[in-house]
């Protein structure tokens, strides 16, 4: 089976790209504000908007199942207050919840909090017990709502640990996924989401996070940015510190996803990274949609780089699926339930 631990809808239904519009300009004139229950949106325009692009594409690249989460561009928790995120996640969350319905064995249910800059973290955690009792297998955390600014504390400062408690009271993983950049320093996809992804490793380098957690799993996305590069680097930087080795503190709770889209970037990940750390994912549809011309396939379509890359039977089967299950144990009671 491959498990692809990565996928946002980013083909949702254009009723609510413009509920999210209506929602933004009702911010400055309450009289544009839209019905806080949502859009409409009918299970036939939930079917079309998957059928022609992401299922396709994943039944062609042989993807057998997808946590599937809101669009990270979407989550923009730095727009309105917590009042507007939090309205803007239960939307997003109940229709990634409808999609793991209608497509049981396709799809698992991923969610975002409704987090908003400058507010306790605490009030993300109705959200994550409600999205857990839907079945969610999954959550994002934005390690920085201000939207690149980086105005909140590191993620192993005690302003987090009420999300640690309740994920770890729950067993639901976490993947770290920054939202849309504010900051025209700082490109969202090329720029943003790589700077977060290597500054919220740096931050648990630097931390003793996983002492008081030993049980959180968090999963740090895009290859673990700029990490498997500089991963001699972060060990220099640990010894500097008095910290152990990074694969004896952090890798045990720590997992990199594979949405690295060339040959050389996944080589590179897994053979630096142990394998048992590293989860299959592509982020399809997501950041890169193009065809590389040099090779004539997606640059998303990563299943093919992770079979290129000289795995061992078992460590292909570990990065495909094993280490998805081990990781989300909710992932693995659903598809233990279906008989998979």
């Amino acid at each position: 089976m491959i498990i692809d631990v990565h996928g946002h809808y980013t083909t949702a239904p254009e009723p609510l790209g413009r509920w999210r519009d209506a929602q933004v300009a009702g911010l400055d004139d309450p009289a544009r504000r839209p019905d806080p229950a949502g859009p409409v949106i009918s299970d036939d325009e939930i079917r079309e908007s998957l059928e022609t692009q992401q299922l396709k594409q994943m039944d062609e690249r042989g993807i057998d199942v997808t946590v599937f989460s809101p669009r990270a561009s979407f989550m923009a928790h730095h727009i309105g207050d917590y009042e507007t995120s939090s309205t803007w996640a239960r939307i997003c969350n109940d229709l990634c919840h409808r999609v793991a319905e209608l497509y049981p064995r396709r799809f698992a249910f991923g969610a975002m909090l409704p987090q908003s800059p400058g507010v306790d973290p605490a009030t993300v955690l109705g959200e994550i017990e409600r999205v857990a009792e839907l079945g969610a297998v999954a959550v994002n955390i934005n390690p920085d709502p201000s939207g690149g600014h980086w105005t909140s504390p590191p993620l192993t400062d005690r302003h987090w640990y009420p999300v640690w408690e309740k994920l770890v009271e729950l067993d639901l993983p976490a993947m770290v996924h920054v939202s849309t950049s504010c900051n025209p320093a700082f490109h969202t996809t090329g720029a943003h989401y790589l700077n977060a992804d290597t500054t919220a490793f740096m931050q648990l380098l630097q931390g003793d996070l996983f002492a008081d957690f030993p049980e959180l799993r968090l999963v740090i996305p895009h290859g673990g940015g700029a990490v498997p590069y500089h991963w001699g680097r972060f060990r220099g930087l640990a010894q500097a510190l008095g910290k152990p080795e990074p694969e004896e503190a952090l890798l045990g709770n720590v997992f990199f996803d594979t949405c690295v889209y060339h040959q050389p970037g996944i080589d590179l990940l897994l053979d630096v990274v142990p394998h048992s750390s590293v989860l299959f994912a592509s982020e399809m549809i997501g950041a890169v949609r193009g065809v590389d011309p040099r090779t004539g396939h997606h640059f998303d379509d990563t299943r093919r780089y992770v079979e290129n890359a000289g795995l061992s039977a078992a460590d292909l089967a570990a990065v495909e699926e094993g280490n998805a299950r081990r990781a989300y144990p909710r992932l693995d009671a659903l598809l233990t339930a279906q008989g998979r």
